[in-house]
């Protein structure tokens, strides 16, 4: 799957909540638990979770994830904005489910 991030956004309605970067996904990762997103998701990963604080951005730029997906309406506050866009961390929110964000991402690489 080569799928670009604008292409994601949209395809999904996506809401940007910082800068949007032009640069592939290679793949889907959902979770919220912080320690195993971090061992099991991959670098250019569209990453979704409901998970909305500053070591989600942590995580982010450690694993080097394309984008963060937030779903279920999740938003980041103004500072997690700000620290987003200093590591170069893309965000989005959505009011679709984990789920149906993660099944719509799949039909976009068929």
């Amino acid at each position: 799957m080569k799928i670009r991030i604008e292409d994601i956004k949209t395809a999904l309605d996506l809401t940007p909540l910082t800068d949007v970067p032009d640069r592939e996904v290679e793949g889907v990762y959902a979770g919220d638990l912080l320690s195993w997103v971090m061992s099991h998701a991959n670098a250019d990963d569209a990453w979704v979770t409901i998970m909305s604080n500053p070591n989600v951005i942590a995580v982010a730029t450690l694993v080097d994830v394309a984008c963060v997906i937030l779903s279920e309406g999740v938003t980041l506050d103004e500072s997690d904005k700000a620290l987003a866009n200093a590591k170069g961390v893309c965000v989005f929110t959505t009011e679709k489910s984990t789920f149906e964000v993660c099944r719509a991402i799949a039909a976009l690489d068929s």
